[in-house]
């Protein structure tokens, strides 16, 4: 048998070793180059990650695209969130600790700086007792072209020789 690194003959026993994630076959003056293979080590339960599978009793209902769409932030929700945490009597680190939140998170948002993600927005709404988004009426908004059994007709237009 051939070493695998320098290519001389191997005289007796191969020595196993791993170079880059690679068990190779040596001979007894490459070996150091890398570190020994063991025989199979067994891995700790604690170090290997398991994943659990949870079966699922009730499927939740998907989500229609265009109810997503029906609720907006509020214009003014930085005005709202200040006076609701000052009805409360509430500095901005108070209401940042009930909601396990930073105070410079609830700064920006008080000064407009940022929209709150929405589980931000949800902590806020039930920490201050408020509505930060408001149902849009689809009335007064034309979707006509966002029907839900749009085709690719509705979308393409068709150029004709």
């Amino acid at each position: 048998m051939q070493c695998e690194i320098c290519g001389a003959e191997i005289r007796g026993k191969p020595i196993s070793v791993t170079i880059d994630n690679s068990e190779l076959q040596v001979c007894q003056k490459c070996a150091p180059y890398g570190k020994p293979v063991d025989k199979r080590s067994p891995v700790s339960r604690k170090v290997s990650p398991v994943v659990r599978t949870v079966p699922r009793t009730e499927k939740r209902p998907k989500k229609d695209f265009f109810d997503i769409l029906k609720d907006e932030l509020l214009d003014d929700y930085d005005h709202i969130i200040r006076e609701a945490r000052e009805a409360r009597g509430w500095s901005q680190e108070d209401l940042a600790e009930n909601i396990k939140e930073k105070a410079s998170l609830i700064k920006k948002i008080e000064r407009s700086e940022i929209v709150p993600e929405d589980s931000v927005r949800k902590k806020l709404e039930h920490a201050l007792n408020i509505k930060l988004t408001e149902r849009l009426d689809d009335a007064g908004q034309e979707v006509s072209h966002m029907k839900k059994d749009t085709t690719l007709g509705d979308i393409v237009k068709i150029k004709r020789k």
